[in-house]
């Protein structure tokens, strides 16, 4: 079975032309639309918050470690020569 040239050459060249750049513009129109919106949203006092618990937690974990490590050894901060 064949396929008609009247029917394949649009196929063809809407394949190859036509959905490449339809997905383009739509994913370019969606990435600025997020951008837009992210950059139209100020960043909430409980986000804040919330960063700010998480980064004082990172810099107890940190103390404890550096605890740990002066303790198990001395010489951890001294690079090796």
């Amino acid at each position: 079975m064949t396929v008609p040239w009247a029917l394949a050459v649009p196929v063809i060249v809407f394949l190859a032309i036509i959905v490449p750049l339809w997905m383009t513009f739509h994913y370019m129109t969606l990435w600025r639309r997020l951008r837009d919106e992210k950059a139209a949203q100020p960043v909430s006092d409980r986000e804040l918050e919330k960063l700010l618990e998480t980064a004082q937690r990172l810099t107890e974990r940190l103390e404890t470690l550096e605890t740990i490590l002066v303790e198990e050894s001395r010489d951890w901060r001294t690079p090796n020569e």
